[in-house]
């Protein structure tokens, strides 16, 4: 299962033996890598540095995982890693950096599909269940939470938090957080809440209406923090609650909150 061109220095460890892994011809796996039971290493993928990647993972061809992160003021020297959860699959080119901290590590949860060419940098933390397009750049120390879809070409800045069940429409530029539930386009744009992800996820007709009411209040009609506040001690559903925390406690760059014109 092992091609003979493959290249496997360091240590390399596999969790249940080599007969359960698949690499693939001139993949490269070098440093200390633990690769989980029927994983597969598609041909030219490259795997280096510290790197954990649990069971049914997919490598694709020419993909560069727990490579140096592009960060100039970066030592080589840094003790840091990659660690990847269960049944996700990385197709071909993508690549995700090691941490720029001591010990620290860029981490993906499970059943991600991160398509072609996506870019994770270093610091990342992705959730479960997230399904990136096409050349989808996140920068570093970004959070992802679960049951996102980010389309194609759409880019990230530092910092910022992706909430769950939210989605980016094609070429979207964020600098500023994505609230969960909505629908980031264009710069720093909201096109409104993602109601079909959320109908095919189960979530009932009540919850909706809260999170859409919720969404009015803040994006809509623009309520301040106090407002929101306010919103938040007399709003019942957690998903609502969940909404109006991403503007109560956002990240360095603040939520984004511009309609869509």
């Amino acid at each position: 299962m092992i091609h003979p061109t493959a290249i496997i220095e360091g240590n390399v460890k596999f969790t249940h033996g080599e007969d359960s892994v698949e690499i693939g011809p001139y993949a490269i796996l070098r440093g200390d890598i633990t690769l989980g039971k029927e994983c597969k290493v598609e041909p030219y993928a490259c795997i280096e540095g510290t790197t954990t990647i649990g069971n049914h993972c997919t490598i694709g061809h020419h993909a560069l995982i727990g490579g140096l992160p592009q960060d100039l003021s970066f030592d080589p020297a840094t003790v840091s890693g990659v660690r990847i959860g269960h049944h996700n699959t990385l197709r071909e080119q993508v690549t995700i950096h090691r941490s720029t901290a001591e010990g620290g590590w860029t981490t993906l949860g499970n059943h991600n599909f991160l398509m072609a060419a996506a870019h994770v940098a270093h610091d990342v933390t992705i959730g479960d269940h997230n399904i990136f397009a096409n050349a989808v750049l996140l920068a570093g120390h970004i959070e992802v939470g679960n049951h996102v879809f980010l389309g194609g070409g759409s880019v990230f800045h530092q910092f910022l938090k992706i909430g769950d069940y939210s989605m980016a429409q094609g070429l979207a530029s964020m600098s500023q957080d994505v609230p969960p539930f909505t629908i980031a386009s264009g710069l720093n744009q909201l096109a409104g809440l993602n109601s079909v992800g959320l109908r095919r996820a189960g979530f009932t007709p009540e919850v909706r209406k809260a999170i859409k009411d919720a969404y009015r209040l803040v994006v809509r009609e623009g309520a301040s923090v106090k407002m929101i506040e306010k919103i938040y001690r007399t709003t019942a559903a957690p998903e609502a609650l969940q909404f109006l925390d991403a503007f109560l406690h956002p990240g360095r760059k603040g939520a984004c909150r511009s309609p869509l014109a």
